[in-house]
């Protein structure tokens, strides 16, 4: 079980990032927009638990790393801290760059588009390389349970993701026609989430 104290500051960092412009939300926002709920709300749900492959190479990989080698686990958070680092600093130079008309995707059937966005999240290294730096750091090694707090984490990641992705689904069509009037909206999130990734960056590399 995850406490109070490692489960709600996840939580909202992963909402954050979760609502924060990236390929995922774009195309769940474009399929909502051009091919209605269902179909966005499907995609986004697939996007979402998608995540859960991620959750279990991270369980795999990290708790290996923990049992073999100390030395080897501040390595790949040292590593995971500097990625997380240039992610953000990516989204800050590049905030509002995003093109939501690039976003599309033919029309499909809703359980199709769902294992669709499922396939899309699971084979993006980016997003392996993301839960392998952001789940670590909020695990407490000295508890001894190291698997199922990454387990533990890795579900809540997912669960919040399809809550978000669903809504964005349903609301597409309003948001995407509110993002194209007030395009600052755009470049304030990715800012937002810019510096998130650089804290928790700093945050993955000072602590022990």
């Amino acid at each position: 079980m995850l406490t109070p104290d490692q489960f709600f500051p996840f939580l909202l960092a992963a909402m954050v990032l979760t609502v924060s412009p990236g390929p995922d939300n774009l195309m769940v926002l474009g399929m909502g927009m051009a091919k209605g709920r269902r179909q966005g709300i499907a995609f986004g749900l697939g996007c979402a638990f998608g995540c859960l492959s991620h959750t279990a190479l991270a369980v795999v990989g990290v708790s290996a790393l923990i049992a073999a080698s100390p030395t080897a686990f501040t390595v790949l958070k040292v590593a995971g801290g500097l990625y997380l680092i240039k992610l953000g600093w990516g989204a800050w130079r590049h905030a509002g760059a995003v093109n939501l008309a690039a976003s599309g995707v033919p029309a499909e059937s809703p359980a199709r588009l769902f294992w669709k966005g499922c396939l899309a999240n699971a084979i993006n290294p980016k997003v392996v390389l993301f839960f392998l730096s952001f789940l670590p750091q909020f695990v407490v090694a000295s508890r001894g349970d190291a698997p199922w707090q990454l387990a533990a984490l890795g579900v809540t990641f997912t669960l919040q993701a399809a809550v978000l992705f669903g809504l964005l689904g349903w609301f597409a069509g309003a948001i995407g026609g509110w993002l194209s009037r007030k395009p600052r909206a755009g470049v304030v999130l990715d800012r937002l989430a810019g510096a998130v990734f650089i804290a928790l960056g700093l945050k993955l590399i000072v602590s022990r």
